[in-house]
């Protein structure tokens, strides 16, 4: 005999199968940028199994591929100006080692930071969804894969570039993963003690071209250090609830009535003037991009002489100075660096 299902029954069957959500996740960084993957991970119910594509779509989420290719961008640059003052051409075998070894490192030190982070990052609206936060990966998981990465990474640069390539890119992963990541718990001078690892990567990209430290290389590190003051200030301001809910003392926490946060920003754009016209006066580069180099950080400085309006506007003005200030950021430094490589002195 067939039992009958009542109207209500099979509405009420209906309304309790399982479902799985896909979700776009934005995993942001702290620190260096302000630019992470975006992957497509699925969220399992207690009825759907995390199949094999779910789990390699959470590894590769735990790798920061935006973060990284910022880091490959830069390091580029920095060859191909080292490859232009020694005259070779840059496009070589000794690039794409380059660039496969920075990656790697750059990679396994995102997994290990979301590693370190997962428990302030499961407090924060942005980062919560994040695999290693969510519970999707396991802790071991993600130390591992951030390990084996840092480690071949660095062998590899040895191997096919320099000791010193080798030797300062895992120092960078290091003290990224080892002292700014903790930090940032504890003070907000975590944001000038990252901006270190930060900056490496052009100098990274120069010795691996050029086999060793020079004042052009210095001056590429500068570059990026001071760009990421204003950067990392707007970025902070953005999401300072979130930080706050996670006890992560970023400069807008510990002081929220945005004026350090606003003068801090505002001296390193002013700052951002000289230094980036440094390139010029070290005959890597000429008149042209003196120009432009010089455009571009009026157009920086005033984009953030405008951020400083954050001490006396609306939350929600506010939040529009800092997003404005963080696309200009986001801009600026790929045309500096891009004006830089195509006006760059090539020696013979």
């Amino acid at each position: 005999m067939r039992a009958s299902v009542t109207p209500a029954q099979s509405s009420l069957a209906r309304e309790t199968a399982p479902a799985t959500a896909i979700h776009a996740v934005n995993a942001e960084s702290d620190g260096v940028a302000a630019f992470d993957a975006v992957s497509m991970i699925a969220e399992p119910t207690p009825a759907t199994a995390h199949t094999w594509k779910t789990f390699a779509a959470d590894t590769i989420a735990t790798f920061k591929l935006r973060v990284t290719a910022l880091v490959v961008m830069t390091a580029w640059a920095g060859y191909y100006l080292g490859a232009a003052r020694s005259g070779i051409n840059s496009f070589n075998p000794t690039l794409r080692d380059t660039l496969i070894g920075v990656a790697l490192v750059s990679c396994g030190a995102s997994a290990l930071n979301q590693a370190e982070e997962r428990r302030t990052d499961a407090l924060m609206i942005r980062t919560a969804k994040r695999p290693l936060a969510s519970g999707r990966l396991s802790l071991g998981y993600g130390v591992l894969i951030g390990m084996l990465a840092i480690i071949a990474g660095s062998l590899w640069l040895v191997a096919r570039t320099n000791p010193i390539t080798g030797t300062l890119t895992l120092l960078t992963a290091v003290t990224y993963v080892g002292i700014y990541t903790p930090l940032k718990r504890f003070t907000s001078m975590a944001t000038f003690i990252g901006a270190f690892p930060g900056a490496m990567p052009p100098l990274i990209g120069w010795t691996a071209a050029r086999g060793t430290i020079e004042w052009p290389a210095v001056a590429l590190f500068a570059i990026l250090f001071v760009w990421q003051f204003p950067h990392f200030m707007s970025i902070a301001w953005l999401y300072r609830e979130d930080y706050a809910r996670a006890g992560i003392r970023m400069l807008p926490v510990v002081q929220p009535d945005g004026w350090s946060t606003a003068a801090e920003a505002l001296v390193y754009a002013v700052l951002m003037i000289p230094v980036s016209l440094a390139p010029y006066y070290l005959h890597m580069a000429g008149r042209t991009y003196w120009v432009c180099a010089l455009l571009l950080g009026l157009l920086y400085l005033a984009y953030t002489i405008r951020f400083t309006r954050i001490t006396k506007s609306s939350a929600s003005q506010s939040r529009l100075y800092a997003r404005a200030l963080l696309k200009v950021s986001v801009t600026y430094l790929p045309l500096l660096l891009a004006v830089l490589m195509l006006n760059a002195i090539r020696r013979n």
